[in-house]
């Protein structure tokens, strides 16, 4: 059941930026921080009550959502002295049907023949 409103579907990524979103969450931290964005929800979060959350420094937090940012991963918007993070999405689930779009394709072809 989906219960955020996002932008229309995304488009669905090339390999290389797949590799990419990929990579973003293939560290423990940016994998936690996406997830709890999710769990956020589309109000999303501040930088400051994402590193709260994940008990880590400032800078370090800062540096793992910009790299969850440059794939696409996660939206920020400066709000007064804040900067806003929400999940992306319309990207995420982009990025999981790139997973899951050709599944069994082949295994369907070999009863077949």
């Amino acid at each position: 059941m989906k219960i955020h409103q996002h932008a229309p579907d995304a488009a669905p990524p090339t390999l290389e930026e797949a590799a990419q979103a990929f990579a973003a969450i293939g560290s423990e931290p940016r994998l936690e921080a996406l997830r709890l964005l999710v769990r956020a929800g589309p109000v999303g979060m501040t930088v400051g009550e994402v590193r709260e959350a994940l008990g880590i420094g400032a800078s370090t937090c800062t540096h793992h959502l910009r790299f969850l940012a440059a794939a696409g991963l996660v939206e920020q918007t400066k709000k007064g002295r804040h900067i806003a993070c929400c999940a992306a999405f319309a990207r995420i689930e982009a990025l999981a049907a790139y997973l899951v779009t050709e599944c069994c394709v082949d295994a369907t072809r070999r009863e077949t023949s």
